[in-house]
């Protein structure tokens, strides 16, 4: 299974830099089986069932884009440098793993002021840069809202900067567990209206986590796309959410995760024969064609980059040739792409 078996040509034109507004009126392709639809957002409550399940992730986006400065001293006598840091996710022992530019010149031990509140200082280069900050708990994050800016994807943010239109743009409107560096962008077309007219259909509701990192944005970098290694991100499932996709499962109903995010978090939680149960933990599950769903019966999902794992996730749940038509009818048609682009809802034929 080769690299090349998941490229496909996008013309930089089709790639979202803003969103659609309102949410729900951004374009959503309906691929069922071998049939195409060109619809909108804000039809899924005619398009899915009673009794469908989607799957929706809580995870919250922090401002974890950061621009301060580092003092070093030289013949001149002290110098003034700006760096700029985008935080990947904390870790045990109370520092944050971080990335940096530049990062060459930074010292262990020195501090980066980013604020009159917010500092941090280097507790770790090798293995990877780790940063302690100054504060923690509820004074952390109020100094990380007013200091940070919005990690936009490496796509929109080589175009352009972050506003604060992105801070409310970036978010799901359920947002709640605050820990992704990356939104779960599928759920980004879904608005108060909508909600309410998917329940009024008789779809149902269920809340997972899986705080998206930094690493859903690393390339493939091997040819054999068997060999890659998956990043980990933490996830939770809770009981009471395993408890709703069984029962949903065993009343006949569709689980439609909102998102891979979601989907790998679920596939990652129930066993082989489909049972979901309470899950807590990282998940590095890579999912590309051959791999049998356990718990997956369709999924809402954005379109995503060329030779990507997203690509092989799709592939694996549609077919590869099946999604090769998909993504040629969207080019076509001008479906916008990437994290602020259109959506599609993807369902598989079944036995």
């Amino acid at each position: 299974m080769k690299l090349e078996d998941f490229d496909f040509d996008l013309p930089e034109r089709l790639i979202a830099t803003r969103p659609a507004r309102p949410r729900s009126s951004a374009r959503l392709l309906f691929a069922q089986g071998g049939a195409t639809e060109d619809r909108h957002v804000f039809d899924l409550p005619g398009i899915l069932r009673a009794g469908d399940r989607l799957i929706l992730n809580d995870t919250r986006v922090i401002p974890a884009r950061l621009t301060g400065h580092r003092t070093r001293q030289s013949a001149q006598g002290a110098v003034t440098a700006k760096i700029e840091v985008t935080l990947m996710e904390p870790q045990a022992d109370g520092t944050w793993s971080a990335l940096a530019k530049p990062m060459r010149k930074l010292a262990l031990g020195e501090t980066i002021v980013f604020s009159g509140d917010l500092s941090a200082e280097v507790a770790a280069l090798k293995g990877g840069l780790r940063l302690r900050f100054n504060l923690a708990g509820e004074d952390f994050d109020a100094a990380l809202n007013a200091s940070g800016a919005m990690p936009l994807p490496p796509y929109i943010a080589g175009k352009r900067a972050p506003d604060e239109r992105d801070r409310e743009d970036y978010q799901t409107i359920w947002a709640k567990r605050a820990g992704a560096v990356a939104a779960p962008t599928a759920s980004l077309h879904f608005d108060e209206a909508l909600i309410a007219a998917l329940g009024a259909a008789g779809v149902q509701f269920t809340f997972v986590t899986l705080h998206v990192g930094a690493g859903t944005f690393l390339p493939v970098t091997v040819e054999d796309v068997t060999t890659h290694k998956m990043h980990a991100e933490w996830g939770e499932v809770r009981a009471q959410a395993a408890d709703e996709i069984n029962a949903t499962r065993a009343a006949g109903g569709r689980i439609i995760p909102v998102g891979t995010t979601a989907l790998r978090l679920i596939e990652s939680a129930a066993d082989e024969g489909g049972t979901m149960r309470a899950y807590e933990g990282e998940t590095d599950i890579f999912i590309y064609p051959g791999y049998r769903f356990r718990v997956t019966d369709g999924l809402m999902t954005n379109f995503h980059l060329p030779k990507s794992t997203l690509m092989m996730l799709v592939s694996a749940l549609m077919g590869a040739e099946r999604i090769r038509e998909i993504y040629a009818h969207a080019v076509a048609e001008n479906y916008r792409f990437f994290s602020y682009g259109d959506a599609s809802l993807l369902i598989p034929s079944h036995p």
